[in-house]
């Protein structure tokens, strides 16, 4: 009798099941060394996330983690049960942001498979998965659903019950999490690099972030590794060079990083992202693309009995090898523009006009 293999080969479609509980590996103790890495690759620039000394100054106990980092890191622990044979992450809904983490926390991560899918191919099939990452306190960090398409094992397997879990359009203002008061006089705007606070912002507003960004190679590989995301379409260009567009493709939440990180010329002030609505991952990216982004304010909201912050509802669009300056999405047909890459919908967090010093 032939050993069982001590290799991991990852999940396949006919391998998920509705109700299926996946704890991941491998528990991740996050270090500044981690927090300096993420700002060398995507340069974001929010004074909260990037000064300890201003962080304490409207309250919190360090300067916390980005929001972005977070979720790439809690990310990562699922792709090796979730999307190792995915041929694409599809979207995105109903996430919410919890405790802020620093560096010297440790993050994990449990998924629950909430949906299947079987596509008409007969190859592949849609997972939809609700993942929850918790700090050592067991402290919810990030929670959100993704959905993705994973190849079967065997095509002729028959395609199970499809289970498409119902989301919501968007987290409501009162359904975000938002453990952090600023005092009143408290924020710093020049420090911050923008004098625009959530005051100043109207829904319809396009803001065109000016900058643009171009991926290398070794630099979405080191990103990826950085979050442990092992999915191999990133890395081995032996067996993509097969594939469907003959290279590595960069893994889509660098494309959002990338893009929250252009948003700052724009929204400096908007300095923790603290739900997810919704996203769609447009169309791949590769090394060489350069990368565009502009947002829209698509609602502005106070919090329920408080006065210190508020929040935005971003939709920020990234774009390949195309300035934004005309903010364009979709043609007159209604296809996405062959420019764009990603649609993210977003509430982002802001100090009020009160909490200006």
């Amino acid at each position: 009798m032939m050993p069982a293999s001590k290799t991991q080969l990852g999940n396949f479609f006919e391998d998920f099941v509705v109700g299926q509980s996946l704890v991941h590996a491998t528990p991740r103790t996050i270090t500044h060394g981690d927090a300096s890495l993420y700002m060398s690759l995507f340069g974001p620039r929010f004074a909260v996330s990037s000064s300890a000394p201003f962080a304490q100054s409207i309250g919190f106990s360090d300067a916390p983690l980005d929001s972005m980092l977070v979720f790439h890191m809690v990310f990562g622990k699922t792709v090796p049960d979730v999307s190792l044979n995915a041929i694409a992450n599809l979207g995105y809904a109903d996430g919410r942001f919890g405790v802020p983490l620093y560096a010297g926390d440790t993050v994990r991560t449990i998924s629950e498979v909430i949906g299947v899918k079987a596509n008409r191919d007969g190859t592949t099939g849609v997972v939809y998965v609700r993942s929850r990452g918790v700090n050592q306190r067991d402290e919810m960090v990030v929670e959100y659903t993704r959905w993705v398409m994973v190849r079967k094992r065997d095509a002729s397997s028959p395609a199970p019950e499809t289970v498409v879990p119902a989301l919501p359009e968007a987290v409501t203002a009162e359904g975000l999490h938002i453990p952090f008061t600023l005092a009143p006089g408290s924020y710093d705007t020049q420090l911050a690099g923008s004098d625009f606070v959530w005051d100043d912002y109207s829904v319809g507003e396009r803001i065109d972030h000016v900058d643009a960004m171009t991926i290398e190679e070794s630099e979405h590989m080191s990103a990826a590794r950085l979050f442990q995301n092992t999915a191999r379409v990133h890395f081995n260009q032996h067996v993509e060079r097969e594939g469907r567009f003959g290279r590595r493709i960069v893994y889509g939440g660098h494309i959002i990083s990338l893009a929250r990180a252009l948003s700052f010329n724009g929204l400096g002030n908007a300095f923790a992202m603290v739900g997810i609505n919704g996203g769609r991952h447009v169309s791949p990216v590769f090394a060489g693309d350069t990368i565009y982004a502009w947002s829209e304010v698509l609602a502005r909201e106070p919090l329920p009995g408080r006065t210190d912050l508020g929040v935005l509802r971003l939709r920020t669009v990234a774009l390949k090898d195309r300035a934004s300056h005309d903010f364009p999405l979709r043609n007159v047909e209604g296809a996405y523009d062959p420019a764009v890459v990603l649609d993210f919908d977003y509430w982002a967090v802001m100090p009020t006009r009160e909490s200006v010093r």
